[in-house]
């Protein structure tokens, strides 16, 4: 289609238009996608190897200071004079060494991988005590903590493998600036250097420690559970390795309650609920704060103080309180409907009830919460969108409808882009909303400890405190995590904002 065909269309016809081209162009966006994360993997595995081509010709161009050094970390720097330098390194090596043989070793030994997959060896049971010598109970291994000392184990080897590398690096260097007649750096001047040219460096560190521990640590851990049987019935009992097994069952369609009948209900539900929240909040909130910035207002002042005190109220303050109003039993709003205004024959059960009544119940209340951050975010891009296109457009004989879908709309799509993408993103992973107003009113026997109102989310939540059903957590987290990845990156690849980031058309 041309586009002076396009642009005669309307609203409607470019809407169907568009999804149509979207899915027709889907399979080659995706190809692009993959081949995105292709030439990632090929750049990192290139990268790997020059690392490692660098690794050998540091060891074939080094002197025999230099060569001792890639077994006794810091002994090149030593010879060269910068004995503390190579102090530190050979202490690296030490404490690494002795905390492999008195810890470290044990914990990678029990991760499975020379048991036959079971993470621990010993069950516990009642038998001949080791330490004792006595019959008695003996305590068995406990599969959840030798499995997280175990990635805390593979993850100080990674770190001392990238100080090993940083030793070999420094011994050549200081090879080369010998054999050139320069001066050494002194440790302090290093030092230096990090309030210098690498404070980057020295402002990044503590952060990066500190999510690598309370982040990366808690992830990785998370994905070694879903490659496990670790459920309620291996509640303080070995847990094995089981590849993808997991990731198998949660498609399981067998018995009533079936993993794989809840998967696809809750999926179906999630991106529903998502769309909606997502596309209702924007509408809804551009809509008011059109009306609050439209010419003649009065007290607008007011009014955009009145929808930040709102979004200054925690959200679950203002969630347990809904969910007190629609309670069948008393309700304020079922009291106004029932007894105040006679609209209603008897007490609606809005929240654990009908499931679509639920579920529609849940959409309008988020919409009440939701509206106020759309309205403050879009209040200041409105204000900014040259008034001298809506009195061109207003010249040329356009209504405020039109205005808003060929002016409006298209500015605020184009700013606010990535704004939707995390919004879509947040609304899949919504617990507070779902959770504090539903949490156990609509559970379901045909649904494995799910009820029709849960997101992928809540039911992971249920899944893991409710269950004891760890692994299936654990994979169901991997797959949103693939879907909200996948959905986030396509949909902002195809937006004007990512192609044409300087101009807005």
């Amino acid at each position: 289609m041309k586009f002076i065909d396009y642009v005669q269309l309307n609203p409607f016809q470019k809407f169907w238009y568009n999804l149509k081209k979207f899915f027709i162009n889907l399979p080659s966006n995706l190809g692009k996608i993959f081949k995105a994360i292709g030439r990632f993997f090929k750049k990192m595995f290139v990268g790997i190897g020059k690392g490692f081509a660098g690794y050998f010709s540091r060891f074939v161009k080094g002197d025999w200071a230099t060569k001792i050094s890639y077994l006794i970390m810091g002994f090149g720097n030593i010879v060269k004079g910068q004995i503390i330098k190579g102090l530190i390194f050979l202490a690296t090596e030490v404490l690494f060494i002795l905390y492999m043989i008195g810890f470290g070793w044990d914990k990678i030994y029990n991760l499975g991988f020379f048991n036959h997959g079971t993470i621990g060896f010993r069950e516990e049971g009642y038998g001949i005590n080791p330490v004792t010598g006595r019959p008695g109970r003996i305590e068995g291994d406990d599969s959840m903590k030798l499995l997280l000392y175990g990635v805390m184990t593979l993850i100080i080897i990674g770190i001392f493998f990238a100080i090993y590398i940083a030793n070999t690096k420094s011994a050549y260097k200081a090879q080369q600036l010998k054999a050139a007649g320069e001066p050494l750096p002194k440790l302090k001047d290093e030092f230096k250097e990090f309030f210098d040219d690498k404070f980057h460096v020295t402002l990044l560190a503590f952060p990066t420690l500190t999510i690598s521990i309370f982040t990366i640590l808690p992830l990785l851990f998370m994905i070694l559970i879903a490659f496990t049987n670790y459920d309620h019935s291996h509640i303080g009992t070995l847990f094995q390795w089981v590849g993808l097994k997991t990731f198998g069952d949660v498609f399981s369609n067998s018995g009533a309650a079936s993993m794989g009948k809840t998967f696809v209900e809750l999926v179906k539900w999630t991106l529903i609920w998502a769309v909606l929240a997502t596309v209702l909040n924007y509408i809804l909130g551009m809509v008011v704060a059109l009306m609050i910035n439209k010419k003649g207002i009065k007290l607008k002042a007011l009014w955009r103080t009145l929808f930040v005190v709102t979004v200054a109220v925690p959200q679950f303050v203002t969630l347990l309180l809904m969910s007190q109003m629609l309670d069948v039993n008393g309700g304020a709003i079922n009291v106004l409907l029932h007894d105040v205004l006679h609209w209603t024959p008897e007490y609606i059960n809005f929240l654990g009830g009908d499931p679509w009544v639920a579920r529609i119940t849940v959409i309008v209340v988020n919409i009440w919460v939701g509206i106020p951050y759309t309205i403050l975010i879009t209040s200041g891009i409105l204000m900014n969108i040259p008034a001298d296109l809506y009195e061109s457009a207003t010249i040329d004989g356009a209504g405020p409808v039109k205005s808003f879908t060929k002016i409006t709309l298209p500015y605020m799509l184009f700013v606010t882009t990535p704004y939707l993408i995390t919004s879509f993103v947040g609304n899949i992973n919504n617990f507070n909303v779902i959770y504090l107003l539903t949490a156990n009113l609509q559970n379901s026997n045909d649904l494995y400890q799910a009820g029709y109102t849960d997101l992928l989310v809540t039911w992971l939540f249920k899944l893991t405190m409710n269950s004891q059903d760890y692994n299936f957590a654990a994979a169901i987290g991997i797959l949103v995590f693939i879907v909200c990845a996948t959905v986030s990156l396509l949909t902002f690849n195809l937006t004007k904002s990512a192609k044409n980031e300087e101009e807005f058309s």
